[in-house]
């Protein structure tokens, strides 16, 4: 007769018990993750965008139009204004007494003005009036009051004919010197060499060496020798 006795329980190892506790650890990590990591995505994210809000500067509001005046923004006394070519040569000088500048129309106002000029061959031209008004850029020029222009007598490199002293007259001239043109709607009297005109306006286009003279034209010419 046989009788078989009960075995002992069979006891988990280390090793096993060891890896039943990390899984139980790490399936109530993940539980955790699950319920927790959705909030605290939520609560980041309203976090950030409180931190880009502050740092954010403010949209300001738009200025309001700035009323610009017909105003003088600046003066200037006993002045000298130089402009320069592309090469460095000195192209005009203005001077005068004192001068205002408006903002609104970008003219500058000048007391007693001077102003020396070189053509494209380089002659000089002067010019000078009791007052005068130029642009910003000093291209156009209205001379007023007692204004004189004159060029002085040169001997052209291109044919060698001297020319003779130009000189215009009159309560108005305007300047353009880009184009080397001086007009005026007022009468104007035009002395070249020894001959002498007189008219109540005047288109002069120095590159071209001519002159439009009209309404009453009034001229003296000299005996050529």
């Amino acid at each position: 007769m046989s009788a078989s006795l009960p075995l002992p329980p069979v006891l988990p190892t280390p090793v096993a018990s060891l890896r039943s506790r990390l899984e139980r650890l790490s399936y109530a990590a993940s539980n955790l993750l699950t319920i927790y990591l959705p909030p605290l995505l939520m609560a980041l994210l309203a976090l950030l965008t409180y931190w880009l809000v502050r740092i954010t500067p403010p949209v300001l509001p738009p200025e309001p139009e700035r009323l610009v005046r017909h105003a003088p923004d600046y003066f200037m006394r006993n002045f000298s204004i130089k402009s320069y070519g592309a090469q460095g040569e000195l192209k005009s000088e203005l001077t005068g007494t004192k001068a205002r500048h408006y903002e609104d129309t970008d003219v500058l106002d000048i007391d007693n003005p001077r102003i020396r000029s070189f053509d494209q061959k380089g002659r000089l031209v002067i010019a000078t009036a009791l007052r005068a008004l130029s642009n910003g850029d000093g291209s156009e020029v209205q001379l007023l009051g007692d204004a004189v222009l004159v060029r002085e007598a040169f001997k052209d490199a291109a044919t060698g004919r001297e020319l003779p002293r130009t000189e215009m007259r009159g309560e108005f001239l305007h300047v353009l010197q880009n184009t080397e043109r001086v007009r005026s709607h007022k009468p104007v009297t035009l002395s070249r060499g020894a001959d002498r005109f007189a008219a109540d306006s005047l288109d002069y286009d120095n590159l071209d060496r001519s002159a439009v003279l009209t309404g009453r034209v009034r001229a003296t010419v000299a005996p050529r020798p």
